[in-house]
């Protein structure tokens, strides 16, 4: 958490736009399902506050990761 407080800040990313609703750690899920339920909260969430992109950001083990930047259509 310290690292993304620390990036918000140097890069001036508001604050209610950031992990709005708290990343997967603070709601839990299964092992290997980050991706998925990230994504779909991110299509349910961005339709709600009517954005046109949203981005996803993932682990993957082993020190990998991946993105994702989805067009929200209406």
């Amino acid at each position: 958490a310290c690292q993304v407080l620390y990036c918000m800040d140097r890069i001036g990313i508001p604050h209610d736009k950031l992990n709005v609703d708290g990343g997967s750690i603070s709601i839990g899920h299964p092992y290997g399902m980050s991706g998925a339920r990230m994504t779909g909260h991110l299509l349910i969430e961005g339709r709600r506050r009517k954005a046109k992109y949203g981005v996803v950001t993932m682990c993957i083990g082993g020190g990998m990761g991946a993105a994702g930047l989805f067009e929200i259509l209406s």
